[in-house]
């Protein structure tokens, strides 16, 4: 199994000062390393297609709707599914959450406790040119805590790279992207979640 994390939005709490809304985190995941080539070998060829450099990263935050949507409305064949989490900060109340390395890691946990149920053996790809706290806290605690009932890591390895040499991190920026224009009140906000909607498993919005 193949998962890919990426996040969207800040661990800061001064909403209205610079910081953000929501703080969102997508896991992309493939249970078949063949069927994520494929995908990966689709992305490869979309970018042929538009006429652009084999180099172009797509990046939802610096793409046009018609290419968000054509992007997600390439991929929505193959077989993946993907979870997501949606940290309503104006509702946060604890004291942990002033610290970032303590947002992150519950961040974390709350997505992969909704997902645990799917996992086997996975080996974890994190983007490298996110937040270095939040991947230092993800991989916390995936090798720590992620077991499943008899003691055993459900996480086989955590490895960093770079989205732009990575099709299927630029796939889970893409859908992370989708949910936080989802949840940003837009006129169109629904508009590319709802191409990929049969891909989800589970979107937790929290607190409410």
């Amino acid at each position: 199994m193949l998962l890919f994390i990426d996040e969207s939005g800040d661990p800061g709490l001064k909403i209205g000062l610079g910081s953000s809304k929501y703080f969102i985190v997508a896991l992309v995941a493939f249970d078949d390393r063949d069927e994520a080539q494929a995908a990966d070998d689709r992305i490869a060829l979309l970018r042929k297609e538009q006429g652009l450099s084999e180099n172009f990263e797509f990046h939802f935050s610096n793409m046009r709707p018609a290419h968000r949507r054509l992007f997600l409305s390439a991929i929505a064949s193959y077989d993946f599914f993907y979870f997501g989490i949606v940290i309503n900060k104006a509702k946060l109340t604890g004291p942990g959450f002033q610290f970032k390395d303590s947002f992150y890691k519950y961040a974390c946990g709350l997505i992969f406790e909704n997902a645990k149920p799917l996992l086997s053996n996975a080996t974890v790809i994190v983007d490298g040119s996110g937040s270095r706290d939040f991947r230092r806290q993800l991989k916390n605690y995936l090798l720590r805590r992620l077991k499943d009932d008899y003691g055993k890591c459900l996480i086989k390895k955590v490895k960093t790279e770079d989205s732009d040499r990575n099709n299927l991190l630029q796939l889970a920026d893409m859908v992370v992207g989708s949910i936080a224009r989802f949840y940003s009140g837009k006129k169109d906000s629904r508009d590319c979640r709802d191409i990929s909607k049969h891909r989800e498993i589970y979107v937790q919005f929290w607190p409410k």
